[in-house]
């Protein structure tokens, strides 16, 4: 379905097309609030005609993941949830990745809990000592020499090309495991293997096994055991508020473990039913997945399960049943997934009903007590850093409903003012930036957009000079407002006394998120730009550092600090820098 606009705004699937066109233009039920809106806006539709029910559940999911579709319940709700991939190289890498490519390896997730995620890779990698750099060495991309996880023992170094790739792929199936949640599996394996090596007498070898059992054990026992008889299943619950916010909670049992949990939020439920909610979520699920159960349990039935199951079958190799459990322990199973759904959805209605509170709320309350014309819905604010007068440079932060608008903030790098002249400083900044705003020529959306409030950090000084900057560029009458670090007070053009918001109020906990934020980005910035000119001129001082080399090191350590830091080795990492050059470089920076 498409709007007038030509943009996608629903993907179906139907055996019977005609039946399904049909449905939505006969008389609805007055209760479906989202397919009325949706039908509203219909203008266009296309349609592509499949060979199986499989194919086009298939081509459903991928659609949707691609065009997101407003009327569609999208698995990803507001950001990209992230995967793990192992690569399919000889020396496999394990990493991170937000938007995973098809075909990169084998991948595990989608992940909600980041915080938990990065500290399992942590954990994977201080144990197992494989690669963490990014060379292809299949594709013939080898390092001159091992870097520094290879001297302290926190990889084994395949770039020396002495290291045999079967031992290597026992690692990284060992990591698969854990991955898996089959630490049970892979503990006894260990066991095996320490107490041969033991009897080897290779006791530096089964120390290391002893402290890997032990690290896996305490990973063991912080999961739950619910099934004595082993199998694996991912065990799904739903939960819908009245307005329409879906929370998805989903277990996943190994060898009979409750292994981990994922919740997945998302705004389009509307007036589906559970089975409804599942009949869309699980094809985008199971899209990118490598790691299939045994069994799926849901709540409730609905009407493509069988070829949701047929699907699973064939993306697994093995037979994947899709059940609905009507008594018993996997009934309770889906009940306590259920009860975590609802939860989880308490929570997130809780945090979302702060959360407007403290942006549109929060609007409403600075409007009235600034006696503002209209709500300040964008917000822009300015602010200046420099180091006792050198590297001065400007920012502008933009808010819109509340929230940082990152994509519209901008650097000023101050060009008219030598010394420390906040005052001057500002003036600048702030009539570059409004000449753009009264130029029908300017094309950057960030320039073009008219504020509905400017926030100036700062008294009254560097308040004064930025309206003088305006009126000098003839920028239109906006409200604009200067706020004082120390007190908090908030001055305001033709008014003597400045206004005290009250302590406790949402307008000043955001006006002072603005202007912390303009602080953050300037200060950020202008340590980016001070470490810059500083390590290129300490470098122009080293004989044998030219144009070259000197980008080369500041791609590769960005500052000064960081730099000093590093020894001979680390700075031999780098293309060009040969021992003696990487030696200068430490003698120089210890003077």
């Amino acid at each position: 379905m498409k709007n007038s606009a030509g943009r996608i705004i629903y993907v179906g699937k139907a055996v019977s097309l005609r039946n399904r066109l049909r449905s939505y233009f006969t008389k609805l039920d007055p209760s479906q609030v989202k397919v009325q809106a949706m039908v509203s806006q219909i203008d266009d539709f296309d349609y592509i005609v499949t060979d199986t029910e499989v194919e086009a559940l298939i081509l459903e999911a991928n659609l949707i993941k691609k065009h997101k579709p407003r009327y569609n319940i999208l698995l990803k709700d507001d950001k990209s949830y992230p995967y793990v991939v192992v690569t399919e190289e000889t020396y496999p890498r394990v990493m991170l990745v937000r938007r995973p490519a098809r075909g990169s390896g084998r991948l595990f997730g989608p992940y909600t809990d980041v915080t938990s995620l990065r500290e399992t890779l942590d954990y994977l990698r201080r144990t197992f000592p494989i690669r963490n750099c990014r060379y292809r060495f299949d594709e013939g991309q080898w390092p001159e020499r091992p870097c520094l996880n290879y001297h302290i023992k926190r990889c084994v170094g395949p770039c020396t090309r002495e290291v045999d790739p079967g031992t290597y792929q026992a690692m990284i199936e060992q990591i698969v495991l854990i991955l898996e949640g089959r630490t049970d599996r892979l503990v006894k394996e260990l066991r095996e293997q320490m107490e041969t090596a033991a009897a080897e007498y290779r006791f530096e070898d089964a120390a290391k096994l002893r402290d890997q059992i032990m690290a896996l054990e305490r990973i063991a026992a912080k999961q739950k055991i619910v099934s004595e008889r082993g199998g694996d299943q991912d065990i799904f619950g739903t939960a819908v508020s009245e307005d329409g916010l879906v929370c998805i909670n989903v277990f996943f049992v190994r060898d009979g473990r409750l292994v981990g949990r994922e919740k997945f939020f998302s705004d389009q439920a509307g007036d589906l039913s559970p089975g409804e909610i599942l009949e869309a979520f699980l094809p985008q699920f199971y899209l990118e997945a490598s790691l299939f159960p045994r069994e799926v349990l849901l709540p409730e039935a609905f009407s493509s399960l069988s070829v949701i199951e047929e699907w699973l079958t064939g993306q697994a190799g093995h037979r994947v049943y899709c059940k609905v459990p009507q008594r018993g322990l996997k009934r309770q199973m889906v009940q306590l997934a259920e009860e975590n759904a609802q939860i989880h959805l308490a929570e997130e209605l809780g945090k979302r009903k702060l959360e407007a509170e403290r942006t549109a709320g929060a609007l409403v309350q600075l409007q009235e007590y600034l006696s503002l014309p209209r709500l300040p819905y964008r917000i822009e604010a300015y602010d200046i850093s420099n180091f006792q007068g050198t590297d001065s440079v400007g920012s502008m932060v933009v808010f819109e409903g509340g929230k940082p608008k990152n994509r519209d903030y901008r650097h000023f790098t101050i060009k008219s003012v030598e010394g420390a002249n906040d005052f001057a400083s500002m003036a600048e900044i702030i009539r570059r930036r409004f000449s753009r705003l009264v130029d029908p020529a300017e094309k950057d959306a960030s320039f073009s957009a008219n504020p509905d409030l400017v926030l100036i950090d700062g008294g009254k000084g560097q308040l004064s000079a930025a309206l003088a900057a305006m009126e000098s560029v003839g920028a239109p009458e906006l409200p604009v407002v200067g706020l004082a670090k120390e007190e908090e007070l908030i001055f305001v053009p033709g008014r003597p006394d400045p206004i005290r918001l009250p302590l406790d109020s949402y307008a000043l906990h955001l006006v002072m998120r603005v202007r912390d934020e303009a602080h953050r980005f300037a200060v950020s910035h202008h340590r980016k730009v001070r470490d810059k000119r500083t390590l290129r001129s300490v470098l122009d001082e080293i004989p044998g550092i030219g144009p070259r080399r000197k980008k080369a090191l500041l791609t590769a350590f960005g500052s000064v600090k960081n730099l000093r830091k590093l020894s001979v080795e680390d700075l031999m990492q780098v293309e060009g820098i040969t021992q003696e050059l990487a030696e200068a470089i430490v003698e120089h920076l210890l003077l």
